[in-house]
């Protein structure tokens, strides 16, 4: 990769660490969601929701297909916080590192776009990203949809071969691999699949590995 690379940052658990706070309110805002509207208890609210996440890659997309949900209605309501600022976890040490990253670099997310905006402002990095492309602007196509990739590509008039995914989804990578991108996996854990160019445990480790994707 010999000109300047373009990165595409996932947001959860990517640039910040959403699993103590952040998910676990989510998780219970979307079964409340789907006990007030669709009548359920919160069993059937609760089970509904992680079937239609695992069978459409986000609980946003069956709600649609199947009940006629208003997408916005339901982000909106399901990300809402009090106090944003008291639920995050991440490192400060990131803004430093991801300004000596080479090349441009935009957040690529299936979260809402004001939740997006928020946690970057709390985390003091928004202005380093040219853009934040949230679900709104795929059309409510989340990743790991090619068609996600693809309105990404044609916005920004991206060649994938220059393109680096970063991200804590490996089936989120495997998508990034068809189309040409370079891809790291974020996190713990011993899987390293094969579409899956360099793996760390941390964000803070992406500078030591860019050399490998960058050369």
């Amino acid at each position: 990769m010999t000109s300047a690379p373009v990165w595409l940052f996932d947001l959860d658990n990517t640039l910040h660490n959403a699993s103590p706070h952040i998910f676990p309110h989510i998780n219970r805002s979307m079964t409340a969601y789907l006990e007030r509207h669709l009548a359920l208890s919160a069993d059937e609210a609760n089970a509904l929701r992680t079937r239609y996440w695992h069978q459409y890659g986000a609980t946003l997309l069956g709600l649609m297909r199947h009940h006629a949900t208003d997408p916005h209605h339901f982000l909106s309501e399901t990300h809402s916080f009090d106090r944003l600022h008291k639920m995050m976890v991440f490192d400060r040490a990131l803004k430093g590192m991801l300004k000596k990253l080479p090349g441009r670099k935009i957040v690529f997310s299936n979260a809402p776009r004001r939740y997006a905006e928020n946690v970057l402002g709390i985390m003091g990095i928004r202005n380093i990203f040219d853009d934040v492309v949230a679900i709104e602007s795929l059309n409510m196509q989340p990743k790991p949809g090619m068609a996600a990739y693809r309105q990404i590509i044609r916005r920004y008039r991206l060649d994938p071969r220059r393109c680096i995914m970063v991200e804590d989804t490996a089936a989120n990578l495997r998508t990034a691999r068809q189309l040409g991108m370079r891809t790291v996996l974020v996190g713990g854990g011993s899987r390293h699949p094969a579409y899956v160019d360099v793996k760390i445990r941390s964000i803070l480790k992406l500078r030591r590995a860019a050399g490998s994707l960058l050369g």
